[in-house]
């Protein structure tokens, strides 16, 4: 499954939704995502969305679309 998650840069600031970036990865579920980001970044997880058929194939006409591997 692709996950599309949603973060901050820094962990002591505030989110805003200004600061809010985001990046995909592939995992076998929502937790495991979260243990994945959380393992191997410092980020602000804001949220974690699964993508759909439909909303993967949206994502990937974009031209910032990669999956990101640690």
């Amino acid at each position: 499954m692709v996950f599309k998650i949603y973060y901050q840069d820094d962990i002591d600031r505030n989110p805003k939704r200004e600061d809010t970036h985001s990046f995909y990865i592939e995992a076998e579920s929502l937790a495991h995502a979260r243990e994945i980001v959380q393992k191997n970044t410092d980020y602000n997880i804001e949220f974690i969305e699964e993508l759909s058929d439909k909303a993967l194939t949206y994502e990937q006409a974009g031209p910032d679309f990669e999956i990101k591997t640690f």
